[in-house]
């Protein structure tokens, strides 16, 4: 006999698109206690589960807060209405909420009034009753609080309408696990759990059932843009959902994903938990990703059990090939499964995998310290250069070509690097070691070919640092206040530390962009360092860790993606957050191949 000890779902809130997995946990008739699935065809002494979802249908009709997506919403917004901004953007829990987010929320109508109208006099009558200070002018407000509605009659009717009735519970699945529809939204979700006798399919004992929270719509960022630098305006370049790579182009897609076993809630407890949790995000930077239409993705952060149960099957599905690598083990002391790492894919139509190179900093921290440092010191060396970080390096050959009659049936090969360098802040020395290993490394594949090259990945070095230094400038300042800090002498002579690999950081393009930038993009540029100013932003931390270098004597930047605003993930408290499921945000660069000379 079987008895169904405990069931529970694993998040707080069910979102669209989050997939739902009870756990079920039961007891045998010989008190051994089992979390396996239990299905009619493979039953357990006689017995199967029998999984029930339901959706409960109640004659209320409940609107939630675009900002506070747990709370029931009061006011809407009259001016996304007629303006066809999304309506779930429209919704606020309170006179306050919509105060407080009226300036990220105005953006909303600034976008929508200049696509619709150019001359302005329809956006005045739209628009024109909304102030900066976020009046709730302009607001429809919940009957069953008049007071909001500022004395006057609503111009909208009532965002929430209440109607007496009973409620109806729809069977929605009839599985383990279960996936939330759009139909599901505003709707209360119940699991139902029950033991049946395999001869008579008949129930045994009473159901388990939980109740879920209320399901809400997963919140959708604003798309990001591809912004022109090279002087071509490509079709497509402005919009996301239809862009693809012109002829002779391609683009790299740069993002560290934030890797589960890093994503607690002591480190981000600003962000909601269930926005936190795994079945969330990975559903969340799936869809970032895939919408980007990259050609090439570098990821970093990826766990290995990811890797390999969610992003390699479900990027295939959209027609990538991938290759992995691990970081090393040697100070890692937790699940194995879990150790993260390095994972790059690229479209099967659009390049042919030549070559892999992997390289473990571990390994070349063992070279180094047994040819430069005493034997008496070789431990205290080691301790400090092991610190598994890794980079993987790919050679790919292009399947479109834009080399035109001078190059006829010339391969076009493409040195991808992707790489993730060690976080600690005290170890300045080691970054600047690794990076300096891996751009030894790429020198010796540029010179056995005539390849273009693009190093890419979480450098964990802010611009202006000695590592972003040696990326950009192919040397470093003898004076640079980073060289103070070299206690096993790894970085002498100064003079070794460079590399003739003519790199450019691909977002420096924006500084050189031919027509000049928007001032809102120039606003999130750092004008001492043509980098941007973050592409991390936590609570404690705001900062550039993040770049896409490319080799400039091979490549151009045709366009880049916008970068985000500050003032808009603030809204949040900072990143991760419902809308963005990393606490780094994406980089993507469109590049083209320069005409090759003959020789």
């Amino acid at each position: 006999m079987l008895t169904v000890l405990r069931v529970h779902l694993p998040s707080e809130i069910p979102i669209v698109g989050c997939e739902l997995a009870p756990y079920v946990l039961l007891r045998r008739h010989d008190k051994s206690v089992i979390s396996d699935d239990v299905s009619e065809s493979n039953p357990v002494d006689g017995y199967f589960l029998r999984y029930k979802w339901y959706r409960i249908q109640s004659d209320r009709k409940v609107a939630v807060c675009s900002v506070h997506p747990t709370e029931q919403a009061t006011l809407q917004c009259i001016g996304c209405v007629k303006a066809k901004i999304p309506v779930a953007k429209s919704y606020h829990c309170s006179s306050k909420c919509f105060y407080d987010a009226w300036q990220h929320h105005r953006v909303l109508h600034d976008r929508a009034a200049s696509a619709v109208n150019e001359n302005g006099n329809e956006d005045e009558e739209i628009f024109g009753r909304f102030n900066s200070t976020g009046s709730n002018v302009g607001l429809s407000a919940s009957q069953s609080n008049p007071s909001l509605s500022n004395g006057t009659t609503p111009l909208y009717p009532a965002a929430i309408a209440h109607r007496n009735g009973g409620e109806t519970w729809f069977e929605v699945g009839c599985h383990k696990t279960y996936t939330p529809t759009a139909d599901d939204i505003g709707h209360v979700l119940k699991f139902e759990c029950v033991v049946v006798d395999l001869e008579t399919k008949l129930a045994v004992g009473p159901a388990n059932t939980l109740l879920t929270s209320r399901v809400i719509p997963a919140p959708s960022p604003c798309p990001r843009r591809m912004i022109p630098v090279s002087g071509v305006d490509v079709p497509g370049h402005l919009d996301m959902d239809v862009r693809t790579s012109s002829a002779g182009t391609f683009t790299v897609l740069s993002y560290n994903i934030l890797s589960d076993a890093y994503a607690s809630s002591e480190l981000y407890s600003y962000c909601p938990s269930w926005a936190l949790s795994w079945t969330y995000r990975r559903q969340n930077l799936l869809r970032e990703i895939v919408a980007y239409r990259a050609d090439i993705i570098c990821l970093q952060e990826v766990q290995n059990d990811h890797f390999e149960e969610f992003f390699l099957p479900e990027l295939d599905k959209h027609g990538y090939q991938a290759l992995f690598k691990k970081k090393t083990t040697e100070m890692f002391g937790g699940n194995i499964h879990n150790i993260d790492g390095c994972a790059t894919f690229f479209r099967r139509d659009r390049f042919l995998h030549i070559k892999k190179y992997e390289v473990e900093f571990n390994k070349a921290a063992q070279s180094l310290t047994d040819a430069l440092v005493p034997s008496t010191q070789k431990k205290n060396a080691l301790n400090r250069l092991i610190q598994d970080n890794v980079a993987l390096i790919l050679v790919l050959e292009a399947k479109f070509s834009n080399h035109g009659v001078d190059n006829p049936g010339k391969r076009q090969l493409v040195c991808v690097a992707n790489t993730h360098i060690n976080l600690h802040q005290e170890l300045k020395d080691v970054k600047l070691w690794q990076v300096h290993t891996l751009l030894k490394g790429l020198e010796k594949i540029a010179a056995s070919a005539d390849i273009p090259m693009i190093v890419c990945g979480d450098f964990n070095s802010v611009p202006g640092s000695a590592p972003h230094a040696l990326l950009a400038m192919g040397k470093i300042d003898p004076a640079h206040p980073d060289l103070a800090l070299d206690p096993l002498g790894v970085l002498r002579p100064v003079t070794k530390l460079t590399h003739q690999l003519p790199l450019v950081s691909a977002y420096s393009s924006f500084a050189r962009a031919v027509g000049g930038l928007s001032l809102e993009q120039r606003r999130r540029m750092d004008p001492a360092t043509n980098e941007p100013l973050f592409t991390n932003c936590t609570r404690d931390f705001i900062g550039t860790h993040d770049y896409i270098f490319y080799s400039a004597d091979t490549l151009t930047v045709e366009s880049l993606l916008e970068l985000l605003d500050e003032d808009s993930l603030r809204k949040d408290t900072a990143l991760p957050s419902p809308e963005w499921s990393s606490d780094h945000i994406a980089l993507l660069a469109e590049f083209r191949c320069k005409p090759r000379t003959r020789r």
